[in-house]
This record gives structure tokens, C-alpha cells and sequence, in this order.
């Protein structure tokens, strides 16, 4: 069976926000693996009847190997188009442009598949962790599942300068964007069909990025990530450019950067379709963070005060740190504390914030005032009294977070409005 895509087709998948386990009985086409050929005249068949071979011999569901032959020069598209005539459960689709990420999006959009995957051609990954890739977007408790070459227990051979190269990139990541994966290039992946439909329309990279692009979209979406550590044997004959890819993956990084801080990229809708309900942290949990954000506050605060303090009054430098501090230690504690993320109410939030800094305000001034009616303190004096104020302060402060600001109920009635 071959296919020609000229462009991406909208997945008929719904996509709903409670996600169950998937039903395998019947006709359903459970999998559909991907294999995204450029220029893998020799490779193609080899890697083709060996997973073929093993799906068949292994996997009890209904599966299809999508070979998608991107732009090929040489022999690919009639090695795909041979394969495609050899096997029942094997189709050829044909791309007039380059590129992984163009070829993944316009066959998973396409596909009727409850899963959707995608290996490289090459095989590198070991076809035994296919099954635990696959398992929980089947039983509903992950969204997608990637191969992990950096996850504890993964087993890799392959030379020291990939090896950088890998731990360098996800670094970077884990630097510039905050993500948790361990691992964004492995090419061994999987996601749901209904959650797929509504993350690819936002996913614009066509190339190489087009994998971090996704589980950056995923994570901040509030998706489960399941990673399995895959063993991994490096493949000598790779043909890809490592300078163009390390360019395009910066400036990727940059686009999403921007895209997220602009408002551009709908993380807080995309939130609301898909995202899953963290479960509230209990009290306990949220007085440690709580205090280790209060922490860093009171020491920004500190320093703030005593420099600001050479050039202005007791109550000016310190309504100036508390007002500089107090944006940031709301946020913090937006996020951390609470685990409220996405622009949605961020800006009452905020205001709600304000109104607490000024209790505080009102609290460690009249404690300066005090002091200053019935002494001529020394700074370090000073500084002591604004600690045990600020400390009294900060208990104010989580009790109204807590039970005002990020009321779990408050939230969740703006979330339903």
C-alpha cells in the first residue's frame, strides 16, 4: 500500500482531557510506528523486517510500520514502496520536502492509530523496550513515553564526543527552558493519538528540533512524560550534521523561549484541553517549600535594605526591597509552593500578592517605627528587629497564600469559569 501526503491532514482523533485506557479490541489500529527514511536505500529493508518481525512476534495488538520517505534522491522510495507491497501492515507515504520533524508531523496528523510512534531508521534503540514505551499510553497513566539514553539503568555504547554532545544539549535544556526530561533526541518515541491532535498544530520546527519541541510543549502543557531507559548502541554510519544541528536546536530553544514569554505559544488553553490535575501537596510539603522561597526572599531582602539604606531612609529602603521582593516571592510560591503554572490569573494573583506584601509592610514598618520612638538602634540592632518582624511577617503571609490567594477552591472555580 503506498500513500502519497503532500500536506499534513487533520486527525479525526478526539481529544478529550479525561484519558482512559485506550480499547484494543476489534478492528482498532492500536500502533502505528513511523520510520523516517532520507537517503536509506541500504538500511530501509533491514530495519523494516526486523521490526516488522518483531511486532509480529511479540506485539498483540494491531499494529502498522509507516515508512515515511522524505524527499529520498536514491532508491528509497522504491525500497519503501517494495517493502510496502511485501507486508499487509506496512505502508509507504511519499514527502516532496526534507526534514524528520515535517515528516512525523504530517503522518501522525494523518493517522488513525490510537498510538503513535516513531524509531529511527537505523534501529539503534534495543525493539525490547518497545513494550514499555507503549504500555502506559495504552493503560491511560502517561501521555507520551520517550526512550531515555540518560536514564538510570540504560545501557549505551557510543563514543565520548556524542556522549558530550547528548549531555551537553539536555543541559542546556534543563538551563534555558526548566524542562525534567532526561533525554529530548533519542529516537524512540510514542504519544496518544487524541493527545497528539491537539499539540501538533503547535509544534512548527520540521527538522531535528521537532522532538524537543514537542515534550517542551508536553511538559509545560501539564502532560506525564514516561521515560524508559532504552539500551543504545551508537550508529557509526549517522550522516547527520552536528554544527547545523546544534544550530537550529539553539535557535529553537530561543523561539520557544520567546514564544512563552510573549504569549505566543497557548501553554494556560493548551493547559485547560489537556492538562492533567496535579494532586495538592500536603501541608507539610508546602511549608518546606514555602519556607525555602522565604528564605531566598529574606536574604534578597537584606541585602537589598542595606544597600539601599546608605542613600535613604530606614522606611524608604525598606518599603523599596520589600516592593522588589515581593513580585518574585509571589511567583515563587505561585509555582512552587502552590503548583499553579500558566498565565491564566496570574495577574490577580499578583495583585492578591500585593495586598499581602502590604500587611507585611505595615507590620515590619510598624515595627521600625516603634523601635525608632524608643531608641537610637544600631544598624545591626536594626537588622535584627526587621528579621523577627519579617518572620512574623512571613507566617502572615503563608496563612493568607494558603487560604486566600491559592485556595485550592478558589482555583478551581476559576478554573470552571
Amino acid at each position: 500500500m503506498t500513500l502519497t501526503v503532500p500536506n499534513p491532514v487533520p486527525n479525526p482523533v478526539p481529544n478529550p482531557t479525561e484519558r482512559g485506557a485506550i480499547e484494543t479490541d476489534g478492528d482498532t489500529l492500536v500502533l502505528d510506528v513511523v520510520v523516517p527514511a532520507f537517503n536509506e536505500e541500504r538500511d530501509l529493508a533491514p530495519g523494516v523486517r526486523r521490526l516488522h518481525e518483531h511486532l509480529s512476534a511479540g506485539f498483540p495488538y494491531r499494529f502498522r510500520i509507516t515508512i515515511a520517505n522524505n524527499a529520498s534522491t536514491d532508491a528509497t522510495a522504491a525500497v519503501a514502496d517494495a517493502l510496502a507491497a511485501e507486508f499487509a501492515d506496512v505502508t509507504a507515504v511519499h514527502l516532496a520536502e526534507k526534514g524528520r520533524g515535517r515528516a512525523l508531523h504530517a503522518v501522525w496528523s494523518a493517522s488513525d492509530a490510537a498510538i503513535l510512534a516513531y524509531l529511527d531508521v537505523d534501529l539503534s534503540t534495543d525493539l525490547n523496550a518497545l513494550p514499555p514505551l507503549v504500555a502506559p499510553l495504552l493503560s491511560g497513566h502517561s501521555d507520551l513515553a520517550i526512550g531515555s539514553r540518560l536514564a538510570r539503568g540504560a545501557r549505551v555504547v557510543r563514543g565520548p564526543k556524542r556522549e558530550l554532545i547528548s549531555r551537553g544539549y539536555n543541559l542546556l535544556l534543563r538551563g534555558a527552558l526548566a524542562t525534567r526530561f532526561s533525554d529530548a533526541q533519542c529516537g524512540f518515541k510514542a504519544i496518544r493519538a487524541d493527545v497528539a491532535a491537539t499539540l501538533l498544530p503547535h509544534v512548527s520546527d520540521t527538522g531535528w528540533f521537532f522532538d524537543t519541541e514537542l515534550l517542551v510543549l508536553a511538559e509545560r502543557t501539564g502532560l506525564r512524560i514516561h521515560e524508559v531507559p532504552v539500551d543504545w548502541v551508537d550508529d557509526q554510519d549517522s550522516r547527520v550534521d552536528i554544527l547545523a544541528t546544534a544550530i537550529a536546536d539553539v535557535t529553537g530553544i530561543a523561539r520557544l523561549a520567546r514564544g512563552f514569554a510573549t504569549g505566543r505559544i497557548p501553554v494556560a488553553r493548551l493547559r485547560e484541553q489537556l492538562g492533567r490535575d496535579a494532586p495538592t501537596a500536603g501541608l507539610l510539603r508546602q511549608l518546606v517549600r514555602f519556607a525555602a522561597v522565604g528564605v531566598v526572599s529574606t536574604l534578597a531582602y537584606l541585602v537589598l535594605y542595606s544597600l539601599l539604606r546608605n542613600g535613604m531612609s530606614a522606611q524608604g529602603a525598606n518599603f523599596a526591597a520589600l516592593g522588589v521582593t515581593a513580585v518574585g516571592n509571589t511567583a515563587a510560591n505561585r509555582r512552587y509552593t502552590f503548583g499553579v503554572r500558566g498565565r491564566a490569573g496570574v495577574t490577580r494573583h499578583q495583585f492578591e500578592g500585593l495586598i499581602v506584601f502590604c500587611l507585611g509592610l505595615a507590620l515590619t514598618s510598624s515595627s521600625l517605627a516603634v523601635l525608632h520612638w524608643l531608641t537610637v538602634p544600631g544598624r545591626g540592632f536594626e537588622l535584627a528587629v526587621l528579621v523577627a518582624a519579617n518572620l512574623a511577617a512571613t507566617v502572615l503571609r503563608f496563612l493568607l497564600l494558603r487560604g486566600w490567594v491559592f485556595h485550592p477552591r478558589r482555583l478551581t472555580e476559576k478554573s470552571a469559569s
